[in-house]
C-alpha cells in the first residue's frame, strides 16, 4: 500500500509541476467540516459519514472518510505545499507525527455548538479548538518548551472553513432549528462572525500566525438544495445565496481585523467566487454537468446522498458535483489550485496561500 501510495504522490508531484523537495512550511493544520473531513468522523455514531464505497473510488486508499470520488481541496493544497503525504486525521495522528500536522475537521461541524445535530455525532468548531489545544500541549511537550512549540506553530499554515452547515443544517431547516425565525439573515451572519471571531481568536492565542480562512460556497448551487427550491433544477437557490453572501463580506471584515495583531498573516479564499466562476464557465474548466451529483437519489441525484456501494456515474471528472452536497475530485483539483496560487485577485484576499506559506 505505502509504495502505491508514493507512486500516486508521484504522479501527482508531476500533473502539479511539483519538485520532490522540502514542504514550503514545516506544518499544515486544518479545521472545518465534511468538505475537508478525511476521516474524523469514521468512528463516531453519526450519519455524517463517508467511510464506504463509492466514496473514495478514485482515491488510491479507496474511502477513507473523504466525501469526495477522490481529493479534497485541502489534499490539493497540501500537495501544493509540498508535502510528502496526505495530511492525517488528527483521530489517528500520534507523537511526532504531529510535528507536520493534522486535521481536525469533522463532517456536520459548524460555527454553532447546535449545527448539525439531527445528524448525530460531530465535532464542532469549538470542539475542534479543544482538541488542538490538547495537541499544542503536546507539542509542547513534543520540543520541549512552549516558546519551541511557538516558534513551530508560527511558521506553519492553518486553513479555517466553517459556516457552510450553519446555514445548510440550521438557518435554512426551519422544522429542526429555530435560528431562521431568531434572526433574519443580517442578523444571523453578525451571530455567526461574532462566534466565529472568538474561535479563531483562540487559535491565535495558541500559536497560529498563518491562518487561511475559507469562505462558504455557493450552498444554493447544491444538488440538494436545486432538488428541493429550484423550479427548473438549475437556477441556483437565490435566498440561500444570498445570505452567505453577506456572512462571507463580514469574513473578509475580520481578515482585517486580525491581520491588526502581531505577528498575524491572515488570507481569505473566495470559494464563492471560484465557484461561481466554475458554475458560469463549466467548459473552460473541463467540467460539463452542474446541476446533479454523479452518486445520489432522486431529482437532481440530490435527494439522497450516495447510498452504499451505488454505482456512480462513469464521467466523474465532467461532473461539479460528486454527491447531493460535495464537490468532484475535478472541481477540488480546480478550487485546491486557486486558493495555493490565484488565478484573478478576486480569488483570495489580501493573498493566496502560496504567498502565506512566504509571509
Amino acid at each position: 500500500m505505502q509504495s502505491l501510495r508514493f507512486l500516486v504522490f508521484f504522479a501527482l508531484c508531476s500533473w502539479f509541476g511539483l519538485a520532490l523537495t522540502a514542504p514550503q512550511v514545516p506544518c499544515y493544520f486544518i479545521f472545518g467540516d465534511s468538505l475537508v473531513d478525511n476521516g474524523n468522523n469514521n468512528n463516531i455514531a453519526s450519519l455524517a459519514r463517508a467511510n464506504y464505497p463509492p466514496y473514495g473510488i478514485d482515491f488510491p486508499d479507496g474511502p477513507t472518510g473523504r466525501f469526495s470520488n477522490g481529493l479534497t481541496t485541502i489534499d490539493v493544497i497540501s500537495k501544493l505545499l509540498g508535502f510528502n503525504d496526505y495530511i492525517q486525521p488528527c483521530a489517528s495522528v500520534n507523537g511526532d507525527e504531529l510535528l507536520t500536522g493534522c486535521n481536525f475537521a469533522s463532517a456536520a461541524a459548524g460555527i454553532r455548538d447546535e449545527t448539525g445535530q439531527q445528524l448525530g455525532g460531530r465535532i464542532s468548531f469549538g470542539g475542534q479548538l479543544t482538541n488542538y489545544q490538547t495537541a499544542v500541549e503536546q507539542l509542547v511537550s513534543i520540543l520541549g518548551d512552549e516558546e519551541s512549540a511557538a516558534n513551530h506553530l508560527s511558521k506553519c499554515i492553518f486553513s479555517v472553513g466553517m459556516g457552510s452547515n450553519d446555514y445548510l443544517n440550521n438557518y435554512f431547516m426551519p422544522t429542526v432549528y429555530t435560528t431562521s425565525r431568531q434572526y433574519n439573515p443580517q442578523q444571523y451572519a453578525d451571530v455567526l462572525i461574532n462566534q466565529y471571531s472568538q474561535q479563531i481568536r483562540t487559535l491565535y492565542n495558541y500559536g497560529a500566525r498563518k491562518v487561511a480562512l475559507i469562505g462558504v460556497g455557493q450552498v444554493g448551487c447544491s444538488p440538494n438544495e436545486l432538488a428541493q427550491f429550484s423550479q427548473n433544477g438549475v437556477t441556483c437557490v437565490d435566498r440561500i445565496n444570498s445570505a452567505i453572501q453577506i456572512f462571507n463580506q463580514k469574513l473578509t471584515s475580520l481578515v482585517d481585523q486580525f491581520n491588526t495583531l502581531p505577528g498575524a498573516h491572515f488570507t481569505y479564499i473566495n470559494a464563492y467566487g471560484i465557484f461561481a466562476d466554475i458554475v458560469k464557465n463549466p467548459a473552460s474548466h473541463g467540467l460539463r454537468v452542474t446541476n446533479r451529483g454523479c452518486c445520489g437519489v432522486g431529482r437532481n441525484n440530490g435527494q439522497v446522498t450516495c447510498l452504499p456501494f451505488q454505482t456512480p456515474c462513469t464521467n466523474r471528472h465532467e461532473y461539479l458535483f460528486w454527491d447531493a452536497f460535495h464537490p468532484s475530485e475535478a472541481a477540488n483539483v480546480i478550487i485546491g489550485k486557486r486558493s495555493y496560487s490565484a488565478q484573478s485577485s478576486s480569488d483570495v484576499y489580501p493573498i493566496d496561500i502560496r504567498r502565506l506559506a512566504l509571509a
